[in-house]
């Protein structure tokens, strides 16, 4: 089976990151910073020779992904970005566009714990998506079971994409809770996911010959 490396980016920021909303699937611009970022993660990433490039069908990640790719000097053509909503962030269902940190605490307090950090330490970043599905009244919030549905066919798109050579390189620009859900279920608790990755900062995986990832670099700028 073949190895390679994944370059996962956050895309650069949003109007809804420094308006402290959450984000999910819903679409607002990058602001001038976001811009910034997604420019420097793309000086960072410009010399290395992706075999594939993936990001979300959001707007957001296809703006990252087309910088990184527009910069880069083996990459020119937009048309070789794979945009799929298997890549997606998680869904927020009914807290779509709500406070961040006021819809956090109320999930903690409502299941009785002190902070949203306790209850991320306790329960995992599946746990958290499994309270936010059955605290939404519509039960239209991404449960972890489905999430993982999805990405797991995503992440086989990629493992099986002929294009991916042994010991290549693959670009994927998805969303901050995504990267938060990678590390925290390959990274086997080497680093704290209480802590989300910033705009533009890269995180690196590595798919070995056994079959499954390894996370080899968080949070990265």
């Amino acid at each position: 089976m073949k190895e390679f490396d994944l370059y996962v980016v956050r895309h650069g920021q949003t109007y809804y990151n420094i308006y402290r909303k959450m984000q999910g699937w819903s679409n607002t611009p990058l602001t001038k910073q976001g811009i910034n970022d997604a420019q420097k993660i793309a000086d960072k990433l410009s010399d290395i020779k992706f075999d594939a490039i993936y990001c979300s069908d959001m707007e957001r990640a296809r703006y990252t992904a087309k910088t990184i790719c527009d910069n880069n000097l083996y990459h020119s053509d937009e048309d070789t970005i794979i945009d799929t909503p298997l890549l997606r962030g998680v869904f927020y269902g009914y807290f779509e566009g709500n406070s961040i940190d006021t819809t956090n605490y109320t999930l903690a307090a409502s299941n009785k714990f002190s902070s949203h950090t306790n209850m991320v330490n306790e329960l995992g970043l599946d746990g958290i998506k499994d309270a936010f599905h059955k605290m939404d009244p519509f039960h239209q919030a991404e449960n972890s079971k489905d999430y993982w549905k999805r990405w797991d066919k995503g992440l086989q798109e990629i493992i099986d994409n002929p294009n991916v050579q042994n010991n290549g390189k693959v670009l994927l620009v998805s969303h901050g809770p995504a990267v938060l859900s990678l590390v925290d279920r390959f990274a086997n608790g080497k680093f704290d996911v209480s802590q989300r990755p910033q705009n533009g900062s890269l995180t690196k995986l590595h798919f070995t010959s056994k079959g499954n990832f390894e996370v080899t670099g968080y949070n990265i700028k």
